[in-house]
């Protein structure tokens, strides 16, 4: 695992071995999942490296005031923040990526830091969920233009088309909310009823719009785990063009950042993946930079908790 200094998620000081980590949160990179066609270059296998280059651009961002978060990065909060580079893996070899993955958040849970995943295609939250068996119950919260629920795809089961499937098999996974699907997807009807069977709930792109965030923020119980995952295809094209599946009707960029803050503040946010960002399609940067401002946002917020916390508030 290996990781210039100077290109860490917003100067962060940078982790090198897993074994050490001292730590709250801890961001990784993690770029080979189990892709369908291993004969093809992984669309996102450059994504870490360029959300980690948007939040550098401006060396002051860190300190400067943040509107999104109300105070600078980190605020007044003494959390610890990290980044711990990006896991090694090949397009040829798709088991040992997730064998590879699982064992790095494991010791990202031992050290008892959450860790902040950068992908990487979407079948990356699967390793990522199962290194959390053993650990207490929690939900997760999918946003995603698609449900992700084929038990297979050519006879591949661990792909980015069976993310959900996967994860509804996990004991200790209580339950699954998934939000922003539209149009046209890959999943069949066989697939939404086994969701439905399965008791996910369902909120649809178009209910955000007419209803804001609560619809999808009232099936997480106040004060449970909760683990987030980011398709980056859940936003609309006009602020995310570096995405494979480009729909109209998306999430803007305020709805995905309102639906994290309040996980965190209603939640206790165990883990999160960010993926599916695909630079070679970018616009002027603009997915990248919306991709970097969620994480952004996601670690933010997640300090000021941990601050929160530890202070008795």
């Amino acid at each position: 695992m290996g990781q210039d200094r100077f290109s860490t998620f917003a100067g962060f000081s940078f982790c090198s071995d897993l074994d050490k980590l001292t730590a709250d949160v801890a961001v990784i990179g993690i770029p080979f999942g189990v892709p369908y066609d291993v004969s093809q270059p992984p669309d996102s296998m450059n994504a870490p490296a360029a959300i980690r280059r948007e939040s550098a651009q401006y060396p002051d961002d860190p300190v400067a005031w943040d509107f999104d978060l109300g105070g600078t990065l980190l605020g007044e909060t003494c959390a610890r923040v990290v980044d711990c580079g990006n896991l090694p893996g090949s397009q040829s070899e798709p088991l040992k990526n997730q064998k590879t993955t699982e064992t790095a958040i494991h010791k990202i849970l031992a050290a008892g830091a959450i860790p902040l995943v950068l992908g990487g295609d979407d079948s990356i939250p699967i390793p990522v969920l199962r290194a959390f068996e053993g650990c207490e119950p929690f939900y997760v919260l999918q946003l995603d233009a698609h449900i992700d629920w084929r038990d297979h795809v050519n006879g591949i089961s661990e792909g980015y088309s069976s993310t959900m499937r996967r994860a509804s098999e996990m004991a200790w996974i209580k339950g699954i909310t998934q939000v922003g699907m539209r149009a046209v997807g890959s999943a069949r009807e066989g697939e939404v009823q086994a969701a439905r069977r399965y008791g996910a709930n369902l909120i649809p792109s178009s209910v955000i719009r007419q209803r804001g965030v609560d619809p999808a923020l009232s099936h997480l119980p106040s004060g449970s785990r909760c683990f987030i995952t980011i398709d980056l295809d859940v936003l609309d094209p006009m602020v995310m063009p570096a995405a494979n599946s480009l729909t109209p009707g998306g999430l803007e960029y305020f709805e995905v950042i309102d639906l994290i803050h309040g996980v965190v503040h209603n939640n206790q946010v165990v883990g999160a993946c960010i993926v599916s960002l695909v630079p070679e399609m970018d616009v002027n940067n603009i997915g990248s930079i919306t991709a970097m401002r969620i994480v952004w946002n996601l670690i933010g917020s997640i300090v000021r908790k941990i601050s929160n916390q530890v202070s008795g508030q």
